[in-house]
């Protein structure tokens, strides 16, 4: 018997991956009822293990025990916010470029 293989979007970054029925409950599980990829999935725990988010650095007294559900929640949002930013529309990103260009040259 063949497990059903159905297509999940990775609320992050967009891409999308057939996967199991069962392994998509059980990264939703994990983060909250978000799908994510296995490179952005990847990247949170990495960040809530090291307690590190745009919010509040890891101090040099701070334990491991920022990896809590409150320390993967914010490195979820911190890594939702980043990837948002690197997915603007291809329009927004060509005046982006100008706007760059334009910069260097009234230099």
């Amino acid at each position: 018997m063949e497990a059903a293989v159905e297509c999940a979007k990775c609320e992050c970054c967009g891409l999308v991956e057939d996967c199991t029925r069962d392994y998509i409950l059980g990264v939703r599980a994990a983060f909250g009822g978000r799908w994510l990829c296995g490179l952005c999935s990847e990247a949170v725990r990495d960040e809530a293990a090291r307690g590190t988010t745009a919010t509040k650095p890891r101090g040099p007294g701070a334990g491991a025990g920022a990896a809590g559900a409150a320390g993967l929640e914010e490195a979820l949002r911190d890594h939702m916010a980043f990837c948002g930013k690197c997915r603007r529309s291809p329009a927004f990103r060509v005046a982006d470029g100008m706007r760059q260009m334009l910069r260097r040259c009234s230099k």
